[in-house]
Formats: C-alpha cells, structure tokens, sequence
C-alpha cells in the first residue's frame, strides 16, 4: 500500500546511447510532465484516486477467490508491474547502477516484503473474512507503523498517540471478534479468532515494519528504488508461487474475472496509485497527503457493501469510528 519516494517533476537523464532507450527516455518525459500538471491543478483528485485504488485492491483480492490463489496472484500482480515500469525505469536504474549494486540485498528485501508478502498475507485473509474487516484492520496500519518505530527506533509516545492508539487497538478488536470482545476474553484464547483477520493483522504488521525500513532508503531516484522495489517484489512471489503448485493449492486464472483482477491489480494499486502518492506528497507535503490514507477503509466498506453484497453491521461501524478516530488523533501534533 504505502511508498513514497521522491518523484521529481522534471529529473535529469543521462544519454541512453541507443535510440530504443532514447524513445522510452522521452515517452516517460512526457507522462513525468503530463503528470506533473495534473497534479498541480488537483492533486487532491490525484490523492483520492490513489485511496480508491488501494481500497480496490480488497475488492480484487475477494473477487479472486476460486479463480486465481493468492500467491499466483501475487506473483502475476507483480509481472504486470515489471513489464510495464521496468522499460521507462531503465535510464533511471542505469544512473544508479552503483547504488543499486551496494544496495542490492536491502532491496530485494523491501520489495519482497513489503510487496509480496504483506499482499500474500491480504490476499490469503480475504478467502476467510470479510473485505469490510481487511479494510477496517488494514486502516489500522499507522498503529503497526508506530510499534515497529518503537521496538526499532525507540520512538517517543505522547499522551495523544497514546490515547489514539489504544482506541485504534479496541476498534481491531471488535472487529476481529466480530463485535463481541468478551467472548475472546472468556475463552482465553487467539484460537477463537477467524484466521482471515489473524492473517490481516500479520499482513499490517508486516507492513509496518516495512515502512520503518524506509527510513534507510538509499540516495537514489525515486523511480529507481521503485522499480528495484517491483523486481523485488516478482522474485519474491515467483518461488511462493511455485510453492504453492507444489502443495496443491495453485489457481491459474483461466477466467476472464480471473485475467481482469490480474491486471487491475497490476496496473492500479501497483503502479498509478504509488505514482499519484507520490505526486500528492511532493504538492502538499507528506502530513496532508497521508490524511487521504483515511479514505481507503471507507472506499473498501462502500464498494463492499455495493459489490459484494457484504453486510455493514453495527460493529463494523463503531469499530470504523474507533480506528480511524483513533489514528486522526494520534497524527495530530501537540503544541510545543
């Protein structure tokens, strides 16, 4: 879900040497310029569109249920992405060759995790619970975040964010006990948890310690550790992928549902929305820009509840109303 490494609007590109590397050069020029004046007309529109995006991404992983399994999912996700970022990221990578190659391993591993197996984990939670629960447990995402900070970083935690997580923290709760903690409490044990939202919460753990890896990014082009990221991402589906055959459990999409959540996923959440992310950040700064991050549950709920025909209970509600309040609250920052 979240990446957001700077994207100049206007950056500087060595010569290709070859007219193939020129014409893709220039063609990415354009698109890099065609964007940039969108986004300062209305990055807002950028923003929302990113949110609905990922918030589509829920909705995809459910639709793929019964026609293509997560891993192969993942892995094909992630071969749409490549084939299409890595022939206009060439001249970008080349610049950064050096970088790259002392930097290979921490890479590969960002993108592997933080790609692949957080959404092998969303994907494989959606064959069990519900998309309005992935979308409520996966807003809560800024709480993981900020416990990865703490068990890393040591981060410092003020009254508010502690006031804001701990409401962040019950509204998880109710809603991966559908809406009746006590019964979690009386048995005294995880093992009355559905495993879809076990699997969800380790999906935005897992991504909670990916965005702490941020922080050590090198210096390098914003489109070149994406595009590092994206490969990293395919070598790591592609071995889950084939794991998954081994064992049985491989769905190949032979549907046209299948194809269509394929490269909607691919294209989507994969590529535009990291884009338009970016581009939101570098107009109006990462704190207003990661505001719109709130929309995503509330996007999932919607198309949930219109698509798919799930029920939006009362529990759903009040826990939608504890998460996202919890994690407005805790953002906010104290007066000096």
């Amino acid at each position: 879900m979240l990446c957001s490494p700077d994207f100049p609007a206007q950056p500087a590109i060595a010569p290709c040497g070859i007219a193939t590397q020129r014409l893709v050069s220039a063609r990415f020029e354009i698109v890099g310029r065609h964007m940039f004046n969108i986004s300062q007309r209305d990055p807002y529109l950028l923003l929302v569109a990113t949110a609905l995006f990922w918030a589509g991404n829920a909705i995809a992983g459910k639709y793929a249920v019964g026609h293509v399994s997560p891993f192969m999912l993942t892995a094909l996700r992630w071969v749409v992405a490549t084939a299409i970022l890595l022939p206009m990221a060439l001249p970008y990578l080349k610049r950064d060759a050096a970088i790259i190659r002392k930097h290979w391993l921490f890479l590969l591993l960002m993108g592997g995790v933080g790609y692949s197996v957080f959404n092998f984990f969303l994907y494989t939670a959606l064959k069990h619970t519900t998309a309005i629960n992935v979308a409520i447990e996966q807003s809560a995402m800024p709480l993981f975040i900020f416990i990865a900070n703490f068990l890393i970083y040591r981060a410092r935690i003020s009254p508010l964010q502690a006031l804001g997580y701990s409401l962040t923290v019950a509204g998880v709760v109710i809603t991966a006990t559908y809406g009746d903690p006590l019964a979690l409490i009386a048995s005294g044990s995880l093992g009355e948890l559905n495993r879809g939202d076990v699997y969800m919460l380790a999906a935005s753990l897992i991504y909670g310690c990916y965005s702490v890896g941020l922080r050590a990014k090198p210096e390098m082009h914003g489109v070149s550790f994406f595009a590092c990221m994206v490969v990293g991402a395919l070598l790591f589906a592609a071995p889950g992928a084939v794991f998954e055959a081994a064992i049985a459990e491989s769905i190949f999409p032979v549907t046209r549902q299948g194809w269509l959540v394929v490269i909607y996923a691919g294209v989507f959440p994969s590529l535009l929305s990291q884009f338009f992310f970016m581009r939101g950040v570098e107009v109006l700064g990462a704190n207003s820009a990661g505001l719109f991050i709130n929309l995503v549950p509330v996007f999932a709920a919607v198309m949930a509840v219109v698509l798919l025909g799930e029920d939006f209970r009362a529990y759903h509600g009040l826990a939608f109303f504890l998460v996202v309040g919890g994690v407005l609250i805790a953002q906010r920052k104290t007066k000096a």
